[in-house]
């Protein structure tokens, strides 16, 4: 029997309907729910870097996934992040695939860039963060990054956050930030910025998105009854850590994998107890509360999680089929030596 696979281009992906914030916060949040409940697979990421032996120039990450429930989708997705593409801007830093799977034939029913997907999904994580662990009517957003995943999260932010009046975004490249304030214009006020301690100063809301090795965010900056965003793994000083009431994470046992993590580093060395530390799915089923008080700062730090991205293709490919996008291809005419 003829195995056709659905082949979805970049462009299907977006005709398919993921650039719908909304729709995303939506299946990231059911996402996170599923998994309390005990019905996602989601082991830890594998991960490498080449060349071997050297200071690596390109990393690779395969992240298997199961959701069950009524979704029922197995599948993986194969990222991969490139240095030499980020320094050269000739193709994208990142570049993913998203592969879902017959759940009872285990054959592959489709195959699709993962590249929007990853940077809606991985802003909608911090979007379903900020709607449990936000203060009640912030109205301005410190931004440090005006990447891909800048431009997601100021569209998760706006969402979550209706009462937000000022998105202060801050890069180093200064040119960059202006061009993706322009983008917002006459949708949300984004003022771009390279004046980092500016950006950070009072706001209500401060998210990273860098690639930084090295902390930046300084407690200081920080003010009481905040919340803090960080999407990479070291972009905070130990000391804004500390100053957070509630420490919230997408999935502790990725993150404790990751060497680099300030919050991996300060379990340790003793600095911070594992106890302390609360999972996403946590708060959404509600079994640990979210925002208590205006009072209190919180924090939310992510690894990234496959199962965000399965949820979501598995959405997409079926409004692709809805829609007659995508292109068939043939695994098989006959399979051999069944």
């Amino acid at each position: 029997m003829k195995t056709e696979i659905l082949f979805l281009k970049q462009e299907d992906v977006i005709e398919a309907g993921i650039l719908n914030m909304a729709k995303v916060l939506e299946m990231v949040e059911k996402a996170f729910y599923l998994e309390s409940q005990g019905e996602i697979i989601n082991p830890p990421k594998t991960v490498f870097g080449i060349p071997i032996g050297q200071n690596p120039s390109s990393h690779f990450f395969s992240m298997p996934v199961y959701i069950g429930g009524d979704v029922n989708r197995p599948g993986i997705k194969w990222a991969a992040e490139s240095m030499t593409n980020a320094k050269t801007g000739n193709l994208p830093m990142g570049i993913d695939l998203i592969i879902l799977s017959d759940p009872v034939t285990v054959q592959p029913v489709a195959i699709m860039d993962g590249m929007v997907i990853t940077a809606m999904r991985t802003a909608a994580a911090a979007g379903v963060a900020a709607k449990y662990l936000a203060p009640k009517g912030a109205k301005v957003a410190g931004c440090v990054g005006a990447g891909v995943i800048g431009r997601t999260m100021i569209m998760a932010l706006k969402e979550v956050l209706p009462s937000l009046e000022e998105i202060r975004l801050c890069d180093l490249n200064l040119e960059k930030a202006e061009k993706l304030a322009a983008e917002f214009e006459g949708i949300i006020n984004v003022i771009p910025t390279n004046n980092l301690e500016e950006a950070l100063t009072d706001a209500d809301v401060v998210a990273t998105m860098t690639t930084a090795k090295k902390p930046f965010v300084k407690a200081e900056w920080i003010k009481d009854g905040a919340m803090i965003i960080q999407m990479s793994a070291c972009e905070v000083e130990a000391g804004v850590v500390k100053k957070a009431d509630k420490i919230v994470v997408d999935s502790w046992e990725q993150m404790k994998k990751n060497d680099l993590s300030i919050i991996k580093q300060m379990v340790d060395s003793g600095d911070l107890d594992e106890k302390d530390i609360w999972t996403l799915n946590q708060v959404v089923c509600g079994n640990k509360p979210g925002r208590e008080n205006d009072e209190e700062t919180t924090m939310f730090s992510s690894r990234g999680m496959g199962c965000l991205d399965i949820i979501i293709g598995d959405h997409i490919y079926k409004e692709a089929l809805k829609k007659g996008l995508g292109q068939k291809l043939v695994l098989w005419d006959e399979a051999k030596w069944v």
